[in-house]
């Protein structure tokens, strides 16, 4: 939520507090009171529900300006057809069935996938990744604005609001990068774990 949109909820709830209290002190109950309080009563709630709007038609602003970049899909052809045709339907998946903007998929020092909006850079693991992998599970950087390692994931795509990472074992991790901050929810990530499972075990094999 912006700023402007915080000021008009808090001075929504502000007066509406300030109405109810009115209403239960006054002590002389009159009808051109009780038209008063219902007009301020609507007033604040009608402040609220354009705090609301405001956030909501931000962030489509957010969600139009990924849908209008060409997106991209760049796949390492040395691999199994099975293989391929996991990482052909699974991103796809991932892509159109979560918020998803880009992803990535690394393995045993290659990229073996990048789908969706692509960045210029070559990518390469650090850090963030290593930790993942020694702690063996998901990592969800739900706004990456202040976290201070986020330029290991530029060369994915640059300001990535939301980047989910997960390890592929020992040998690789899956790296997601969403539309919006905060855009992932638990279902989503259940599908992510459920779909990097299966591809593991695939390019195992």
């Amino acid at each position: 939520m912006s700023n402007q949109a915080k000021a008009c909820f808090f001075i929504g709830i502000f007066f509406l507090i300030l109405t109810i209290i009115n209403s239960l002190t006054d002590a002389n109950i009159t009808p051109s009171l009780q038209r008063a309080e219902l007009l301020a009563g609507i007033s604040s709630i009608i402040l609220i529900l354009v705090a609301f709007l405001w956030t909501d038609t931000k962030q489509e602003n957010i969600n139009s300006k990924f849908s209008n970049i060409k997106q991209g899909f760049i796949l390492d052809k040395d691999l199994s057809q099975r293989a391929i045709d996991e990482l052909a339907w699974g991103s796809q998946l991932l892509l159109t069935a979560t918020p998803a903007a880009t992803l990535l998929v690394y393995w045993d020092e290659r990229i073996l996938l990048r789908r969706g909006i692509l960045g210029k850079g070559d990518f390469s693991p650090a850090s963030t990744c290593f930790d993942v992998r020694n702690k063996s599970r998901l990592l969800s950087l739900s706004n990456t604005k202040f976290f201070p390692a986020r330029e290991e994931f530029d060369s994915i795509l640059e300001e990535l609001p939301s980047i989910i990472i997960y390890p592929l074992i020992d040998r690789g991790w899956l790296i997601i990068g969403g539309q919006t901050e905060r855009c992932f929810s638990t279902a989503d990530e259940k599908w992510i774990i459920g779909w990097s499972n299966k591809l593991t075990d695939i390019l195992i094999n």
